[in-house]
């Protein structure tokens, strides 16, 4: 009977064996994106900052089928407080929840408008509701909602604001702008600072000393102080479409100072490896060489920088649209929704118009997150 359990277990411990042996060879032979992948699944936060981003974005580009109201729809009902979804009656408890119905009345005394719940009255949430008509990808026109109430009952989770407009459908659409921006001037910026930066560090000399110096003096300008003043400059009479893209080129226009100098030096670093060597000895142009064979060796870390770089553009847009020097009205964005709030009074009597910013908070949060992952696996060679 000795005999018989030592041979399973070695038997087992063999099997163990042979398996730890398969995956450190699976590991060994892997890429270095699989290798990535791998570190970044075992950060728990950055999986997590992953799929509120994914969320977010997804929200952003079916904004019009998410929200429950178009982002012009007005109401009656003035900067009415949240209403709240109800599970429970008192008696029973049911999965599919409500909201009761409202009624408004003015204040003869202060001149305000007063909204008291009538619990006699129930509007059942629906999923695939028909409600406002909206453009759905801006291919055709529809009017199904992911959810809603039927009319007249109404359902603002996060309130109204000073025109009986839903916060919540506002928010939504506000993110199909601000996330926008943040991945457009990303974008715009790692083109700008990949080229200059790529060349700066491969050619050297003159070149490298004007770029390096033109980074400089960006660099030591005041931030906000510069958006302002570029800002500004945006003349007035200009559409949605054209502000929309002078932000985002304001907002790149500092941004790309920083990923210049990291590639600068990663180019320095590895622009006398024995590849590059033999791309020059078989006849490769300089252009070939920068962009098919020094920036993929160091892509990981573009990607990291450019992970990291969004919410700043994010936060950039909403500060000057907070301080009326970004995306104006009709333009919806976070910026734009938060601008209510340089208002005190207005804060401290209808504090929900504060909740735009929830979305602002959850998102850099989750890009910081999903950041600091990226820049853990970047380096998939370490323990």
């Amino acid at each position: 009977m000795a005999d018989s359990a030592d041979t399973r277990s070695d038997v087992v411990g063999g099997e163990e064996e042979q398996t730890i042996g398969v995956e450190e060879e699976r590991l060994m032979v892997a890429s270095q994106w699989s290798l990535m992948w791998l570190h970044f699944k075992r950060h728990k936060l950055a999986v997590a900052g992953a799929i509120v981003v994914g969320l977010m974005y997804f929200m952003a580009i079916f904004h019009g089928f998410i929200a429950p109201y178009e982002r012009a729809t007005r109401s009656e009902f003035i900067f009415m407080r949240p209403q709240p979804l109800v599970f429970n009656d008192g008696e029973n408890f049911s999965l599919r929840p409500y909201v009761m119905g409202m009624d408004a009345a003015m204040d003869r005394a202060t001149f305000t408008r007063t909204y008291t719940v009538n619990e006699d009255i129930r509007y059942p949430v629906k999923f695939l509701t028909r409600g406002d008509e909206y453009n759905f990808l801006g291919l055709f026109k529809t009017d199904v909602h992911l959810f809603g109430v039927d009319r007249p009952g109404t359902i603002f989770l996060l309130g109204t604001d000073e025109l009986g407009r839903d916060l919540l459908s506002r928010s939504i659409y506000g993110g199909s702008i601000s996330l926008s921006i943040g991945l457009v001037g990303v974008v715009f910026s790692f083109v700008l600072g990949a080229l200059l930066g790529g060349v700066s560090g491969y050619y050297g000399g003159v070149t490298d000393t004007i770029i390096q110096r033109l980074i400089e003096f960006l660099i030591s300008l005041p931030t906000i102080p510069l958006w302002m003043a570029l800002s500004a400059a945006v003349p007035a009479g200009w559409s949605a479409i054209q502000v929309y893209f002078a932000i985002t080129i304001i907002l790149s226009l500092h941004g790309w100072c920083g990923l210049a100098r990291i590639v600068r030096g990663k180019m320095l670093e590895t622009s006398h490896e024995d590849f590059v060597m033999a791309a020059k000895l078989s006849g490769s142009s300089d252009w070939r060489i920068i962009t098919r064979h020094l920036l993929p060796s160091f892509m990981s870390y573009l990607i990291v920088h450019m992970t990291l770089a969004i919410p700043g553009m994010i936060l950039g847009e909403t500060a000057l649209s907070f301080l009326g020097l970004g995306l104006r009205p009709p333009v919806v964005s976070w910026g734009v929704l938060l601008q209510q709030a340089t208002n005190i009074r207005t804060v401290a009597t209808y504090p929900w118009i504060m909740y735009p910013g929830l979305f602002v908070i959850l998102t850099v949060l989750a890009f910081n997150f999903m950041g600091d992952g990226l820049r853990d696996a970047a380096d998939p060679y370490k323990v």
